[in-house]
């Protein structure tokens, strides 16, 4: 339930471009990563038996949930954004010859460094410059500091590792809806939903195929004499 509520923000409440499928990449990508580092972790970092207890389990996973939903709806935001504003870079790479994965990794890159930045800048800070709210409550609980210096540390390395593959797997999912084996870039396929408002009626707006170029469309081989002019 807490995957499909944290998928659902992501891909339909605060999205402002989207694709078909988007749910459920985003749901693969938060569930699947939280519930592989949580149990990971419950088992060998923090030693809980049985592993996935109801009173210790769902806190943690409640943790994991939280910030994962951020750094993927960051990660997704910024590479749906990227195809759109940089589609003609795109196409020239892929009439260059370029492979799908050459053509965006760039793109590839700098969507995962924006999802993953709010994990490093809270790791680069904590204990340093700000003590987390589980820490501090376990110290003013009466336990021991080490321990509870023991246990942050833990969830923090746990977070980081969610919100790590997470990005990853959406950023690479999305990439791969937009630019197709051929490859080709369907740039057709991102929907604008902040085109409700101006358009009215409808569930948001397609970004047209006429604005691609030539090179999207047909192969090196076949430009001449097939593509003329805008």
């Amino acid at each position: 339930v807490l995957g499909g509520l944290a998928a659902l923000e992501v891909s339909e409440w605060k999205a402002k471009r989207t694709v078909n499928g988007m749910f459920w990449i985003t749901f693969t990508a938060i569930f699947g990563s939280a519930i592989t580092v949580g149990l990971i972790g419950s088992t060998f970092a923090m030693n809980f038996d049985p592993p996935y207890t109801a009173a210790k389990f769902i806190p943690t996973m409640g943790m994991l949930f939280g910030n994962t939903m951020v750094g993927v709806s960051l990660g997704m935001d910024s590479v749906l954004t990227a195809v759109d504003t940089r589609r003609e870079s795109v196409e020239a790479m892929l009439h260059y010859g370029a492979s799908r994965w050459e053509a965006v990794w760039p793109i590839a890159v700098d969507a995962a460094r924006t999802g993953m930045v709010p994990s490093i800048t809270s790791m680069s800070i904590m204990g340093l410059i700000s003590i987390p709210g589980m820490m501090s409550g376990q110290i003013l609980g009466g336990a021991n500091v080490m321990n509870a210096a023991r246990y942050q540390q833990v969830f923090v390395f746990m977070i980081a590792a969610s919100v790590a593959l997470g990005v990853v797997f959406s950023v690479v999912a999305v990439l791969f809806i937009v630019v197709d084996g051929q490859p080709q870039l369907h740039s057709e396929r991102i929907i604008n939903k902040a085109m409700r408002s101006a358009g009215g009626k409808g569930g948001g707006q397609r970004l047209p195929a006429t604005t691609r170029s030539c090179s999207s469309i047909v192969h090196l081989k076949e430009w001449k004499g097939t593509c003329t002019s805008r």
